[in-house]
């Protein structure tokens, strides 16, 4: 099981998965030029969305699809740090049909 964290640091925004650095997957889309973002809906936390997605899903097409709707249904909600686990997206994503 995976773990993602997310922060606001004074040096700016960390996000982790199991301790590393999360890849933005700027290469699959870019939402953002400036990176993560969480607790609204906009091109960071689509971004970040998408992130998560590709690495929990390992399915770049999947991940990219549901993006958008995992951001207005998950990270929209984030608090400043928090914490998901493989299963908290897993449920989430049963819960988004």
């Amino acid at each position: 099981m995976k773990t993602y964290e997310g922060e606001r640091t004074l040096r700016g925004i960390k996000v982790t998965v199991d301790g590393v650095p999360l890849a933005p997957r700027a290469d699959l889309h870019c939402f953002n030029k400036t990176g993560f973002e969480w607790t609204y809906a906009g091109p960071g936390p689509r971004q970040l969305a998408l992130a998560l997605l590709a690495d929990h899903l390992r399915d770049d097409a999947r991940a990219l699809a549901l993006s958008e709707t995992f951001m207005r249904h998950v990270v929209a909600y984030l608090d400043n740090a928090w914490c998901l686990t493989s299963v908290d997206i897993d449920e989430a994503l049963m819960e988004m049909g």
